[in-house]
């Protein structure tokens, strides 16, 4: 970190025992925020998303996803089933401030490292689990991956039109919401330490995360007479908006239309056919499908920008659908500053995002790319005396 900035999260460790996206991604935001995370990886091939491949792309032998979640921590290679190796990482947990794993249910406890027995060795920790869905019920066996979780959570049928059946979303979003919300515990568990000296145990699941993350909408179904959501069959984009919402194709891109009054439409875009539909506000849901192909076959007619300087000026919610090489052009992309390159000695230079949060006017400056696996075991065993 440079001497300029001040991280909030300065000189406490974190010791990351998961895999793939959740835990790491929950690690990589406090070390945004400043803390020291030590990965603790299999000498045998480390965290299995090292080889979980988003593309035919690899950096130093790694998958790009590993390199983008991984950057900046440090790698102690430790074989979990070995008791000289798990005594260190007992003599590690008592100098740790957090400590995070996304091991199914009952791994954890046979390797002696649950909340209870980590506790005894450090009361002072902040204890961090990721599962699936939970630790008690009929699906706590059942693989915590993300597509699955999705799959029991609801979430497809929010997606897509009506006759498409399920549609996930294409994000791992119950893996980075899950990492996201143990985040935000861990944070709120530090907090109450630095006033009282406990620690505590904070834990949640995917699929807790996605509930969760779908709480407006399922707010509605339970007190709507269970009533299930029923998307658009044309361009759907929310299941309980009303026409416009949407994405409609222009004759040279896509435009985004979101909440907006009929009537207001109508005249703006002089579309005579919406008169039947612009004085009656529930018909807006109840006619949505036939809005919206009203309001399709106008947008087509005329190019992105043409309708832009018409909705905009009227106070339009609307927006250009941009791809990733028109928003990293955009001057609005350039000025939040959001890319960085991270290097690493061996040569290793990988071109990646930076955090979302500015704190003091200032973005959390990370330089060094993701670990070699046991990077830096040598280092660590010395310094803490393992």
């Amino acid at each position: 970190m440079s001497a300029a900035y001040d991280p909030p999260l300065a000189g406490l460790v974190v010791l990351d025992l998961s895999q793939f996206l959740s835990g790491p991604y929950a690690a990589l935001r406090l070390m945004d925020l400043g803390a020291r995370v030590i990965k603790i990886e299999r000498p045998d091939g480390g965290d299995l998303c090292r080889r979980l491949y988003l593309s035919d792309t690899e950096i130093g032998g790694d998958s790009t996803l590993f390199h983008a979640i991984n950057r900046n921590k440090e790698s102690l290679a430790l074989d979990l089933k070995n008791p000289a190796d798990l005594q260190a990482l007992k003599q590690l947990i008592a100098k740790a401030d957090v400590m995070i794993q996304n091991f199914r249910p009952g791994v954890i406890e046979r390797l002696g490292l649950a909340y209870a027995q980590v506790r005894k060795i450090n009361p002072r920790i902040v204890y961090a689990g990721i599962t699936g869905y939970g630790e008690h019920g009929p699906w706590v066996d059942r693989p915590g991956q993300d597509l699955l979780a999705q799959a029991r959570s609801g979430v497809m049928w929010l997606n897509g039109d009506e006759d498409q059946g399920p549609v996930p979303m294409g994000l791992a979003v119950a893996d980075m919401l899950a990492g996201a919300d143990i985040a935000q515990g861990i944070l709120a568990a530090l907090v109450r330490r630095g006033v009282t000296g406990r620690g505590a145990h904070i834990q949640t699941s995917l699929l807790e995360a996605l509930v969760d993350f779908q709480f407006e909408v399922l707010t509605t179904h339970l007190n709507d007479g269970g009533r299930l959501p029923k998307r658009a069959t044309f361009r759907s984009a929310h299941a309980y908006l009303s026409a416009p919402y949407g994405v409609y194709t222009a004759s040279d891109g896509y435009i985004a239309i979101a909440m907006t009054p009929i009537s207001k439409l109508m005249a703006l875009m002089q579309i005579e056919e919406l008169a039947l539909y612009a004085a009656d506000p529930q018909s807006w849901f109840t006619e949505r499908d036939a809005i919206k192909r009203i309001i399709a076959r106008r947008v087509a007619e005329h190019g992105v920008e043409h309708w832009l300087a018409i909705l905009e000026p009227a106070d339009i919610w609307c927006a250009k659908v941009l791809d990733w090489r028109e928003l990293m052009q955009s001057d609005a992309f350039r000025a939040l500053d959001m890319l960085q390159t991270v290097e690493r000695e061996d040569g290793v230079r990988i071109r990646t995002t930076r955090s979302p949060l500015t704190i003091n006017g200032a973005r959390p400056p990370v330089s060094r790319a993701a670990p070699r696996i046991g990077e830096h075991t040598a280092k660590i065993r010395a310094e803490f005396g393992l």
